[in-house]
């Protein structure tokens, strides 16, 4: 029931420019939208308007005790055509970064996170060899300008999410429903990271920082087959797992392209991550090719299933193939009526607690409700409410139960009783 962190322990809180700024920036999202394309037709220009209230946000994280902070830049927003740099822009997050630093909050700065400016989407993104130097380029311009002010980096966030529905599944954009496409975007993805590794400790050490950091944002789940004694079952489990993770997290950690991705003549063997990032939410039940949820299992408003044992699980396998620190880039829930987010908080810091792997960093995702991609402004998954009407910020129960976590660097037995143990999870 009680549980006292190690001292390494931080938590924190993750955003995305995307889903939280606002704004009309000439992006790929941007434009699904405009193609009907968000399936509760909720505008991605709306959001949670914090390019405008980003003062406001940083005074209430402040408030709530949170110290790290996991931010997103956007690129259409900087460059917002080939060539082109909005210095006032620049400025802006310039004016934030240093405010988030006056109020004791570092900065762990995210790159991409799936978003595109329409000028690159046209060029083809990421499915192109020859497009990856315009993403670099953004890698150098942000290293130059922000580099005073941030140590920490996640070069790209979840690339095998963004490789799978953009051009596998086809629900993203730009919408393509392609195996080999998929495979390319990412092969070129885990490139990209490992020369904007090499790029951003080469310009850091040149301007006299010693303290950078970087990796990418890994999404993982457990995948399990439905019936262990399948033999398909079993064979399906383990090439989902491959081809949607294994192979691009060798890739990216070690410079080690295995079938199907493809590297590149001037990418060598080596380590390529100063610390392990891990996106977890759920676990993946396997009959076939495509996702399925066990039956009977606690789930979240988004029919997905909540398995907290599965962090450490996939946190270990990570481990062994390259020991560093882990940070858990994004763990949380959907849960519309914040009915069971505290218990879902509880239970995953619980097995972080036992577990004997070196977890020094936890960002809840997120810290407000957003715009939660193709869900629209029906998923919301905050330690703080957000009426998208009014943009009036409300810190919920959870965000309590979370400020009283750090606070206290665990979770003692009344803050269990007064939080915890009245919430169940829903079926």
């Amino acid at each position: 029931m009680e549980i006292k962190f190690k001292n390494q322990l931080a938590l924190g809180v993750a955003s995305a420019a995307t889903q939280i700024e606002g704004g009309e920036c000439g992006h790929n999202w941007n434009d699904w939208y405009a193609k009907g394309k968000i399936k509760d037709h909720s505008n991605p220009a709306r959001a949670t308007e914090h390019y405008k209230l980003w003062k406001e946000d940083a005074n209430l994280m402040a408030e709530m005790k949170i110290k790290h902070y996991r931010l997103g830049i956007e690129w259409a927003r900087i460059c917002p055509n080939e060539g082109q740099v909005d210095e006032a822009v620049i400025a802006h997050y310039k004016e934030e970064l240093q405010y988030l630093k006056e109020k004791g909050i570092k900065v762990l700065l995210t790159i991409h996170h799936f978003t595109n400016p329409m000028w690159f989407e046209r060029k083809g993104a990421f499915t192109k060899k020859e497009n990856l130097k315009y993403f670099l380029d953004f890698v150098e311009l942000v290293v130059n300008v922000f580099g005073e002010f941030v140590a920490e980096y996640i070069t790209i966030n979840e690339p095998n999410v963004y490789a799978t529905n953009s051009y596998y599944f086809g629900e993203w954009p730009p919408g393509e429903k392609s195996l080999s496409q998929a495979v390319a975007v990412m092969s070129n993805m885990a490139i990209c990271h490992i020369k904007a590794y090499q790029m951003i400790h080469s310009m850091r050490k040149a301007m006299g920082y010693d303290d950078t950091k970087v990796s990418f944002a890994n999404h993982l789940r457990v995948f399990d087959p439905q019936n262990p004694k399948n033999p398909w079952h079993c064979i399906c489990a383990k090439l989902s797992d491959w081809f949607f993770q294994g192979a691009i997290t060798e890739a990216i950690s070690t410079g080690n392209f295995k079938w199907p991705l493809k590297g590149a003549k001037d990418i060598t063997k080596g380590e390529y991550l100063d610390f392990i990032a891990i996106n977890y939410y759920t676990r993946s039940t396997v009959s076939g090719f495509g996702d399925g949820v066990k039956q009977d299992a606690p789930k979240n408003d988004l029919g997905w299933e909540i398995y907290p044992e599965g962090l450490v699980c996939c946190s270990n396998k990570v481990y062994q193939l390259l020991n560093r620190p882990i940070y858990i880039t994004e763990n949380g829930t959907c849960d519309n009526k914040d009915a069971f987010r505290t218990k879902y908080i509880y239970e995953h810091l619980k097995v972080i607690s036992e577990s004997t792997l070196p977890i020094t960093r936890y960002y809840h995702w997120c810290y407000c409700d957003n715009f939660e991609w193709i869900e629209g402004e029906s998923a919301r998954f905050g330690l703080v409410h957000v009426n998208y009407e009014t943009q009036e910020r409300t810190i919920k129960t959870s965000g309590k139960f979370y400020t009283r976590i750090i606070e206290e660097k665990g979770i003692s037995e009344q803050l269990y009783k007064e939080y915890v143990e009245p919430q169940k999870y829903h079926y």
